[in-house]
Order: C-alpha cells, then sequence, then structure tokens
C-alpha cells in the first residue's frame, strides 16, 4: 500500500492528510502562489489537521489554484466541503475536511495574519525550498537562468 495512504476501519484506504496538505501545496505551486506555507495544526484546533496558506496577486491567479486544486484532488476522489469567499476573491478558503487552504491577496493576508495567529503550529517542510520563495524571488531566478 502506497505510503501516503492508510486503512481505516473500512476496507476502502484513507488518504492521509499530511499527503494532501503537500499535493495542495505543489499545486498551488504549480499556478506560481507565492509564500506557501502548510501548518500541522492539528494538535491546535478541531478544525483540521493541516492549513495551506498561500498567496495569490490576482483573482485570475485565485480562481486558478483554486480550480487546480479541485482537479488535483478530485483525481484522488478528494472534494471539497465547502468553498468561502470565491466572490469577494481576498480571501478564498477551501474546506477538504482535514486539509483547509487559505488563498490570500497579498493585503488579506497582512490583515488577517494567520500566520500570527497559528505560528506556533509546527511547520511541513515541503519537498523544495522553491515553494517557500516569494514570487518576486522566483521571477528574478527564472531571469538569471
Amino acid at each position: 500500500m502506497p505510503k501516503d495512504l492508510k486503512k481505516s476501519g473500512s476496507k476502502k484506504p484513507v488518504w492521509d492528510a499530511k499527503a494532501k496538505a503537500l499535493l495542495i501545496a505543489s499545486v498551488a505551486q504549480s499556478k506560481h502562489a507565492g509564500e506557501i506555507i502548510v501548518y500541522q495544526v492539528g494538535e491546535l484546533t478541531s478544525l483540521a489537521d493541516f492549513f495551506v496558506l498561500c498567496s495569490a496577486e490576482s483573482e485570475p491567479q485565485i480562481r486558478a489554484i483554486v480550480d487546480g486544486v479541485q482537479e488535483a484532488l478530485s483525481k484522488k476522489a478528494s472534494h471539497p466541503l465547502g468553498i468561502e469567499g470565491r466572490e469577494a476573491s481576498l480571501w478564498v478558503l477551501v474546506d477538504f475536511n482535514d486539509v483547509i487552504l487559505h488563498i490570500f491577496k497579498k493585503e488579506a493576508r497582512e490583515f488577517y495574519n494567520l500566520d500570527r495567529l497559528w505560528g506556533d503550529a509546527p511547520q511541513i517542510p515541503l519537498p523544495s525550498s522553491e515553494l517557500q520563495a516569494p514570487q518576486s524571488e522566483k521571477r528574478r531566478k527564472g531571469r538569471a537562468k
């Protein structure tokens, strides 16, 4: 059995929340999200096991991140319980039960400051340091090549 799957009481494997959070972060990165952080919040709240926070520069980018994550997770038979804030597109929350994705426009991320609120939660290292690099830094790296 793949290590990102675990057995539940039923015969159906349950997808590991950490693997789900890392896939969400990877999809967000592929859509050029910035400041991606995965917090392990399960010990601090009953809302979810992981929060994935990221920043976007525009409403179309926010929509692309939401759509990309939904598409990737639907292939793993995981669908959101709800999506909030899509109309306003300043802060969009996508609830996958054990993982909640928060996509912010920069000014909303600074205003709501969830990074400060959940900063005591352990951060999950992302597979590549590229995921954590701010967008402007990634662009500079891309031009230097």
